[in-house]
């Protein structure tokens, strides 16, 4: 497939990328774009699953650079953008692995998708951003903020299932972790897609969102602590729950152990006597955490 006739352009490389909500999507999204090759990028974010993508976005961005909302003519962007740029859509929480009755991205030839792109984030971290967010939603109760966190853990489990198979599933993982951290291995990613490093900084903070759940205005990324977000909220009971809840589902623990083992060994510890005890390094939660942070509420 040499033309994509939704849009009328004939594309360079195609990124379809998958993430669950805050886990620095975008932050990630704006990277790949600003490395694209030549630097021009094509990008609909938010796409609707189960339904043709460039009908279903949310926002449409050439080079980076926001251009239109939902509703916008795909085709005359498309057109801006030109024959050769890269083409990016997302979708978030929700996985190239669910278990659907329509494909994910209907219409689309999947053989003509260079690189399906999965943003992986550490599950203490991801789930301390979610229900910050949530609960700015004074719409929510309680119980409805932690169950929905606790219905976001089958796409968060099924994120999990892509890390671990990586290699034999052909999909390229990006650890948020490792990206804000590791300048190598940013490269390495980048050269795994086929791109050259042209911007190897970690860029400013993307507003879609709302931006940070936790530092609303913070202008890079640099300024983010997204790494302790699981300390800022360890003694938030409706936090406290959620990882309770979360340390009985042996199957989740089993997942996490192969690609975050510290956050496995929390939950583990928790589930065994209440406890997170002492956390051991790892990338997704580094410190050395007191005894009963997590301790059952």
């Amino acid at each position: 497939m040499s033309a994509w006739p939704q849009l009328g352009i004939t594309p360079g490389p195609v990124l379809r990328v998958f993430g669950m909500r805050r886990s620095g999507n975008h932050a990630v999204i704006n990277w790949l774009a600003r490395n694209a090759p030549e630097g021009r990028s094509l990008f609909f974010n938010n796409c609707t699953p189960g339904r043709k993508p460039f009908e279903t976005y949310r926002a449409i961005e050439i080079d980076g650079v926001r251009v239109a909302g939902h509703g916008g003519n795909p085709v005359k962007h498309a057109a801006k953008a030109g024959d050769g740029t890269m083409l990016m859509f997302s979708y978030e929480d929700v996985m190239p692995n669910d278990r659907r009755k329509r494909p994910v991205s209907v219409d689309v030839d999947e053989a003509a998708i260079s690189h399906d792109v999965v943003i992986c984030r550490g599950f203490l971290n991801w789930a301390a951003s979610l229900l910050k967010k949530v609960q700015g939603n004074e719409a929510f109760t309680a119980p409805q903020r932690v169950a929905i966190v606790l219905k976001a853990l089958g796409g968060y489990a099924n994120m999990l299932e892509l890390a671990i198979a990586e290699t034999e599933l052909g999909v390229v993982v990006i650890r948020y972790e490792d990206w804000m951290n590791d300048a190598a291995y940013r490269a390495g990613v980048l050269g795994r897609l086929g791109f050259e490093t042209r911007d190897d900084g970690l860029g400013e903070v993307q507003r879609y969102g709302k931006g940070s759940s936790f530092q609303a205005e913070a202008g890079a990324v640099e300024e983010l602590n997204t790494l302790d977000r699981w300390k800022e909220m360890k003694d938030d009971p409706e936090y406290k729950i959620v990882m309770w809840l979360a340390a009985q589902d042996l199957a989740l623990c089993d997942k996490l152990e192969k690609v975050y083992p510290g956050d496995a060994e929390r939950l583990v510890r928790l589930r065994q006597d209440g406890t997170a005890g002492k956390a051991p390094q790892n990338n997704s939660a580094q410190d050395t955490a007191p005894a009963q942070i997590l301790r059952r509420n």
